[in-house]
């Protein structure tokens, strides 16, 4: 038996806090239900327990439609009315920005407009793809189950997105250690030993020579480079702001090597778990895909769904315009004519989803191992190079005095 820590609605809406004895935790959610309570959370850390946190802490505007669509989830599945759960809702949301987004929206709601119409007032917050999804939860009255859908589709998401940054993180603060370790050598180390052979009249080796040249460049020139590398940012920013430089730079990305790989497969991934949630529910095939390439970062491929897309008007289904596009990968194709064989498009979108949700996280793990010793290994030439420069500079000296 194991001690788990709760938080639970009472009837009156009021917060309750605790814990109970059981054998595993829905155990315990369903004997607080059978209480009168609605469970909120229900786990073995007493912190989450027992104060009203959001459960990651902190976060971003994703993290809020996470918390904000897995509670509603609960609550609603619980038998909860909408108009209630939001109230509820904004009481465990701990970011004052978001409480007073989930009070505008139950302002909205209860003035007669559709949930959906309510959500669509926040686009910052709640995609084309949310906002269609409790359309169609409210009409054919399954608001329940779309939110459960919903919160399966955002953690999924969430956990995709949290994979990529946290195995990028270490690479590219491998390669900034890197590079500010070696310009702290040409910079400060460099400079003090070149001072020994101001007044010497030996030969200075041709390695120590390019180094203290080297060390000159970066001591007299550093602004330069810097004012060079600020404008070329700008630049590059202000191009890929406009749609011609940004279908460039996503067009661009895909053919990086072994990273390109993984962020196709990133889109294509999410691409299927968006489909998935949208063909399940009965949207369009067509409406599907367009809500679907509205939430796609990259937009050479959402590009590419628009010919898909037109495909499907043809009547050629989804499959054969998908292969002719030539932008996913050819096993997407292949599970979708399957899907159509089938009947079972959304299961098949499902699927394809998994599968390149693993295949995305094979491929970062692949960049990284592949990256990480290339930095370290160029960070040893580099260093191991200024140090054998010093060595034949003191080799020399000591033949001169000898």
């Amino acid at each position: 038996m194991t001690t788990y820590f709760f938080r639970a609605i009472a009837p009156d809406g009021k917060v309750r806090t605790g814990s109970l004895t059981g054998e595993t935790d829905k155990f315990v959610a369903r004997e607080l239900r059978r209480q009168g309570l609605t469970p909120v959370y229900v786990g073995v850390d007493q912190k989450k327990g027992l104060e009203l946190k959001l459960p990651w802490g902190g976060g971003g505007k994703r993290r809020d439609v996470l918390f904000f669509t897995q509670e509603l989830s609960t609550l609603l599945n619980s038998g909860v009315p909408i108009d209630r759960s939001l109230s509820i809702t904004s009481e465990l949301t701990e970011r004052a920005a978001f409480k007073q987004v989930i009070a505008d929206i139950l302002r909205v709601l209860k003035g007669g407009k559709s949930f959906a119409d309510s959500l669509a007032t926040y686009p910052a917050y709640f995609s084309e793809l949310y906002v269609n999804m409790v359309r169609a939860g409210e009409a054919s009255g399954s608001l329940a189950t779309i939110f459960e859908r919903l919160s399966e589709f955002e953690k999924s998401r969430d956990d995709l997105r949290s994979y990529i940054i946290g195995a990028m993180i270490y690479p590219a603060l491998l390669a900034c250690v890197g590079v500010g370790s070696i310009l702290i050598l040409l910079n400060f180390v460099v400079p003090r030993f070149a001072s020994v052979f101001n007044d010497s009249r030996m030969k200075v080796p041709l390695p120590t020579q390019i180094m203290l040249e080297a060390s000159k460049i970066v001591q007299s020139w550093w602004w330069v480079a810097a004012l060079a590398l600020i404008i070329f940012f700008l630049a590059f920013r202000s191009y890929t702001s406009t749609a011609e430089g940004r279908l460039w730079w996503d067009r661009a990305r895909l053919r990086i090597p072994l990273l390109g790989d993984a962020l196709l497969k990133a889109e294509t991934s999410r691409f299927a778990r968006a489909m998935s949630t949208l063909v399940g529910n009965s949207v369009p095939l067509v409406q599907s895909l367009s809500i679907s390439a509205g939430i796609l970062n990259n937009k050479y491929v959402s590009g590419a769904l628009g010919e898909v897309s037109q495909g499907v008007k043809r009547g050629e289904g989804i499959a054969g315009p998908m292969r002719k596009a030539k932008v996913f990968p050819p096993l997407a194709a292949h599970l979708l004519t399957v899907g159509e064989e089938t009947g079972k498009l959304d299961q098949m979108f499902a699927r394809m989803a998994e599968i390149y949700e693993n295949d995305t996280r094979s491929a970062i793990k692949r960049f990284t191992a592949l990256f990480e010793p290339l930095v370290i290994l160029t960070m040893g030439i580099v260093v191991g190079g200024l140090i054998l420069s010093m060595l034949l500079a003191i080799t020399g000296i000591n033949d001169v005095s000898m």
